[in-house]
C-alpha cells in the first residue's frame, strides 16, 4: 500500500459519521442503505457521501440485491491498512504515490 492510498483511507475514516457508518457495517456484516438511514443522525443525501467516499477508499464494496444495495467492509483493504501503519511505526519509508 503507497503513501496515497493511506491518506486517502485515513482521511475517509478521520470523519465521525463516516467511521459511524463504516463500524455499523462491519458489526452486521452487510447493510442497505435503508438501515444507514436509520441510524439516528444520518439523512440519505449524507449516507450516499460516505458511502461513496468509503468505497473511492477500498474500505467497503457495494452489491445489488434486487431493489436494494448493500454494502460490506473489505477485510483485505483493512488488513494492509494496518500492515502499512505498523510499518510506519516501524520508521520503514512507504512507496510515493
Amino acid at each position: 500500500m503507497n503513501r496515497s492510498q493511506i491518506e486517502k483511507i485515513s482521511k475517509a475514516l478521520a470523519d465521525g459519521t463516516r467511521l459511524r457508518i463504516f463500524e455499523a457495517i462491519s458489526h452486521s456484516g452487510h447493510m442497505n442503505c435503508g438501515e444507514i438511514v436509520s441510524m439516528r443522525g444520518v439523512t440519505p443525501a449524507t449516507v450516499s457521501h460516505h458511502l461513496k467516499i468509503l468505497s473511492e477508499a477500498g474500505l467497503i464494496s457495494c452489491r445489488r440485491k434486487g431493489q436494494f444495495v448493500y454494502s460490506e467492509t473489505v477485510p483485505e483493504t483493512v488488513e494492509e491498512f494496518a500492515r502499512a501503519l505498523a510499518k510506519l511505526t516501524r520508521g520503514k519509508k512507504l512507496p510515493r504515490r
